[in-house]
């Protein structure tokens, strides 16, 4: 007589655990959409070259709050002269060894222009006319369900998303040689 009361007990755990892990991964995918629409609403912004980059960051935070009060929302922008550049080392012109990685004597195109090698190249901010400019939007939002921790998973959530365009020609451009430093 109780045998389904019992075999009932046994499967309603399993049977929350995936219910609750399926709502969690559709909302992270749902957000993830959010985030994505955000980064390219404010990246069209941007190369357009009418907003200041703080009115930018505001729009993204003010539309992904939208979705999570608790969120943390970080945007980041980088710009390159072009695409081949993008997410790459300054190049090293002279080695010393070790050879194949930067080390104190080594001589490099400081493409940035900050005086120091970097593992990524880009200058921070818009860049100017025809640059292009990487957009970087993370967010981290509490998990929708506490229950994550039983999956071994952590109590938040960060999604990073990322897009690359080109500056609109609404400058002169002017491009100069990198100096190299030694």
């Amino acid at each position: 007589r109780g045998a389904t009361i019992v075999e009932f007990a046994i499967i309603l755990p399993v049977l929350c655990v995936l219910l609750v892990g399926t709502f969690d991964l559709g909302y992270r995918s749902y957000v993830t959409s959010i985030v994505q629409g955000a980064l390219h609403e404010a990246s069209r912004m941007a190369t357009v070259g009418n907003v200041p980059m703080n009115d930018i960051e505001e729009h993204v935070e003010n539309r992904l709050h939208e979705f999570s009060r608790q969120a943390t929302i970080v945007t980041s922008t980088q710009s390159y002269t072009d695409f081949t550049g993008v997410g790459l080392p300054e190049p090293i012109t002279q080695d010393t060894m070790p050879t194949g990685t930067y080390n104190d004597g080594d001589c490099f195109s400081d493409i940035n222009g900050n005086g120091e090698w970097d593992a990524d190249r880009g200058r921070s901010g818009m860049g100017g006319s025809e640059d292009a400019v990487r957009f970087e939007v993370r967010m981290t939002y509490p998990r929708l369900f506490p229950m994550g921790g039983l999956l071994g998973w952590s109590d938040n959530v960060e999604i990073v998303q990322n897009t690359v365009l080109r500056n609109q020609p609404y400058a002169g451009r002017n491009t100069a040689a990198a100096p190299v430093v030694c």
